[in-house]
């Protein structure tokens, strides 16, 4: 079985693969997280996610986040002069603002079709790297899949990775295994799944429902816990020393960034969203730490955090 974390905006940039790979390891791929070409290709925060040296050592694959073919061919002729070899097209984001401009979820919208269409003829014509495509079902009902998987089916795909919800579940209606058994039934092409997987023990009944997949894409369930990738290999649970070493590295390497203390203690509260989870009875130091402005108020909040014990489960849910 092949491991691949899921690109997460604004949490998984360079330094955190970086930093994943050289801590925790078991990922067998990381993709980035969406970069948005512009007409003059990659530029600025998506150009650093990409370079070489922000990326040794870690199998890395870009995903571009578009609906301008030209814009997207531009982008892989950049990554081709990088050395890379394939890249992810997102079609699967169900955020607002990103739909609302017919890109990720929104390109698999009906009145968007036949643009899609074109748009993924030119791609496929015209990029110098291998394509893969991540897909969420359709947009508001699982039945849109049926033809979309249509159009999949005629190009040379190097995966379709399939997340089993529609854009109107966003996260948090269940996934759709049902869904997902009909689009595997009648799909060409190598596929990976994504969703839900927050456990090894979720991935065990995954794996005895689809044991013809080969592929599984770790999202939440990974930033959560970061050793899930080992824990479903037969590892380590997650420690409560790791997970605050991975915070320590994580957190210094924010703060070498412009933007002072405040804006540092803003940026790594996203990543607690997740590792907030892990711990149990910890809902008072977690709202201190949601609360925190200050450096002294936040480490004195981690502190307090990091006293909690870790779930058994170690899973992942919303806190």
């Amino acid at each position: 079985m092949q491991l691949y974390f899921a690109p997460m905006e604004g949490v998984t940039p360079w330094h955190y693969r970086q930093t994943h790979a050289a801590l925790f390891g078991g990922v067998d791929r990381y993709y980035t997280p969406f970069l948005n070409p512009t007409e003059g290709g990659l530029a600025g925060k998506a150009l650093q996610e990409v370079l070489p040296q922000h990326n040794r050592g870690v199998n890395t694959v870009p995903q571009i986040l578009t609906n301008n073919a030209e814009r997207f061919v531009l982008a892989c002729q950049t990554l081709a002069e990088l050395g890379y070899t394939e890249v992810d097209l997102n079609l699967g984001c169900p955020s607002g603002t990103v739909v609302a401009k017919g890109r990720g979820a929104g390109f698999l919208a009906l009145s968007r079709r036949e643009q899609l269409e074109v748009f993924l003829e030119e791609i496929f014509a015209k990029s110098p790297l291998r394509i893969s495509l991540k897909t969420r079902l359709g947009m508001e009902s699982p039945e849109e899949f049926a033809a979309l998987l249509a159009l999949y089916n005629r190009y040379p795909a190097a995966q379709l990775t399939i997340h089993a919800r529609v854009r109107e579940d966003y996260y948090k209606r269940p996934v759709r295994w049902d869904a997902f058994a009909e689009a595997l039934a009648g799909c060409r092409l190598p596929v990976c799944y994504n969703g839900d997987i927050f456990t090894a023990e979720d991935y065990r009944r995954f794996c005895s429902a689809f044991p013809q997949v080969q592929r599984v894409m770790l999202g939440r369930g990974l930033v959560a816990n970061p050793a899930l990738a080992r824990e479903i290999t037969g590892g380590q649970l997650l420690q409560a020393a790791e997970l605050r070493r991975f915070h320590d590295v994580l957190f210094a390497q924010i703060c070498q960034r412009p933007g002072g203390d405040k804006n540092a203690i803003c940026r790594i509260k996203e990543q607690w969203n997740y590792w907030g989870a892990m711990f149990e009875g910890a809902e008072k130091p977690l709202k201190k730490l949601r609360k925190a402005s200050r450096m002294q108020d936040y480490t004195q909040a981690v502190e307090q955090i990091f006293a909690c014990p870790l779930t058994e489960s170690r899973r992942y849910h919303i806190v």
